[in-house]
């Protein structure tokens, strides 16, 4: 299996399980996959202080699904570099395509 673990089908929402590493040179979103760990890994300039790099990546993922940032929940790991986020009305099939060509190019 590949970076599809890592998406949960919720219905008419999705859980993604990330990695998120803060404090990089660039925003990557997403990053990698890390298969040990069953996650899709995030690279974000922001450091963890405060709640900047979660606010960034909300707004990273709101972007990148062309949603709502309040449509995007911290399920787990708010303080942890390992998130679940909800996305809402988002589709599994429509997950899997936007991380999937992100993560090959």
């Amino acid at each position: 299996m590949s970076f599809e673990e890592a998406i949960s089908d919720m219905g008419s929402s999705v859980i993604v399980d990330i990695e998120v590493t803060p404090g990089s040179r660039s925003i990557s979103v997403p990053s990698g996959y890390n298969e040990w760990r069953k996650r899709i890994e995030v690279k974000l300039t922001k450091n963890p202080q405060k709640g900047k790099a979660n606010e960034q990546l909300v707004e990273c993922l709101a972007e990148l699904f062309t949603i709502s940032s309040s449509d995007i929940i911290i399920n787990s790991g708010a303080t942890s570099s390992k998130k679940s986020l909800l996305l809402k009305g988002v589709s599994y099939q429509q997950a899997v395509s936007v991380f999937g060509e992100r993560l090959k190019k």
